[in-house]
């Protein structure tokens, strides 16, 4: 997997007592075009601090070009900024 760390939109599902759980997200390619990836697995979901900051690393299974492929996603509770970070 490749190390991105790029900043995406998210829609996800919050409630009272646990960590947000992603359900689909939105990058932007170089190409200025938007894609929507629909979330179809979480595989697992730790805590961790990078730098001082707490997050949250989700790593997923998504349909993605006729392809299944396996990403990781990070969530940071300080700012709640989404990120794709490895795919």
């Amino acid at each position: 997997m490749k190390i991105l760390m790029k900043q995406i939109e998210m829609i996800a599902w919050f409630n009272l007592e646990d960590y947000p759980i992603p359900l689909r997200y939105r990058i932007t390619s170089e190409d200025s075009t938007n894609k929507v990836i629909k979330i179809d697995k979480i595989l697992f979901k730790e805590e961790e601090k990078l730098a001082g900051n707490r997050m949250i690393l989700y790593r997923c299974e998504s349909i993605i070009n006729n392809a299944q492929r396996i990403f990781e996603l990070k969530y940071e509770i300080s700012t709640c900024k989404w990120y794709l970070y490895k795919m």
